[in-house]
């Protein structure tokens, strides 16, 4: 675009037939984006949307071109939390004002938690355990355009752009199908929003109408933010009653380093075979159980164990990082022990 400084306008001014015209090219020109304007990429996906999701591409370039690219978010990504040792990031969570404020959220939502507890099978406990440490209840859903965290880390962030790329068409089809304002709604650094900090896709696809009034409103609507926690954890085969992690010794040549290698959060072996190689643990659960043994740093360079059962993988299918899972059981341990 042709950019004008003011000793240009000032100069072109004195001459009003020079301005005009000239002002009537810069307008002939540039009307809208034209394709010209768009990276390959975003051409590409530009299509994708119009042939494979009938979205019009009309609508896609309006959102492309209201999308900011922010280095902040960047640089968000760059540092998690996650990637703090378990020292230093638990604290962030477990914290006596959580605690409470987590207790009054129970309170306040009992008869919804209760329902979705009965119709999914999942704790209440773990449901506002998940709400406390995403939003602090509700509070704290986030202040980035989800529309600029997704352009962004979809055309600027390259070591995954093509997971959030695929977040952004799915936002778009859900602004679409929901009737959602995508400019103006708010969330988190990577594009999470409500409640429960949904991704795109995830809403796409567990979002529940828990209250019955014809809308699935993550952002506005406590009933439906909760029935959709629990039919998240329903739908990633979450076990009721089961225990997620249990407390765990090791002997004195257990192989640690090896059993808690591992690609992901995958439960990389059973409740038996840790048995056999010398970690210590309660569990009534059968041999064939799948499992895996996890180390978290504590503040004087040792290390507590913990065994993963199944429940504390399909807690890291929320949040892939098992410092997050951990997190999530201890508050609702507390949250289960302290409101009575």
């Amino acid at each position: 675009m042709l950019r004008l400084f003011p000793s240009m306008i000032s100069s072109l001014m004195c001459k009003p037939r020079t301005f005009a015209a000239l002002t009537m090219a810069v307008f002939a020109f540039n009307p809208v984006a034209s394709a010209d304007d768009w990276s390959a990429e975003e051409q590409a996906f530009i299509q994708e949307l119009e042939q494979d999701y009938q979205i019009p591409r009309a609508r896609t370039e309006a959102l492309l071109r209201d999308a900011s690219k922010s280095q902040e978010i960047i640089d968000a990504i760059t540092r998690p939390w996650e990637a703090r040792p378990w020292h230093e990031y638990y604290t962030i969570f477990l914290t006596e004002r959580r605690l409470e404020a987590g207790i009054e959220f129970w309170n306040t939502h009992e008869e919804t938690l209760n329902r979705a507890a009965a119709t999914y099978g999942v704790a209440p406990e773990i449901i506002v355990a998940i709400m406390g440490v995403e939003t602090f209840y509700g509070t704290i859903m986030g202040r980035h355009r989800v529309l600029d965290a997704l352009y962004t880390l979809g055309f600027h962030y390259p070591p995954r752009q093509t997971f959030f790329r695929g977040e952004l068409r799915q936002f778009i089809q859900l602004s679409e199908e929901e009737n959602i304002p995508a400019n103006e709604i708010l969330g988190s650094y990577a594009g999470a929003m409500g409640f429960g900090q949904f991704i795109s896709s995830s809403y796409r696809h567990y979002a529940v109408d828990f209250d019955g009034d014809g809308v699935r409103d993550l952002m506005g609507n406590v009933d439906d933010a909760i029935g959709s926690v629990a039919n998240y954890f329903a739908e990633h085969r979450w076990q009721a009653g089961q225990p997620a992690a249990v407390p765990a010794w090791i002997s004195e040549n257990t192989p640690v380093a090896e059993l808690t290698s591992g690609r992901g959060q995958t439960l990389t072996h059973t409740v038996g075979e840790l048995h056999e190689q010398g970690v210590h643990f309660i569990t009534a659960l059968p041999d064939s159980t799948k499992a895996r043994l996890f180390a978290f740093e504590e503040a004087n360079g040792n290390f507590s164990y913990w065994v993963g059962l199944p429940n504390f993988y399909a807690i890291t299918r929320y949040n892939h990082s098992p410092l997050y899972a951990m997190a999530v059981l201890q508050l609702s341990k507390q949250l289960r022990e302290h409101r009575k």
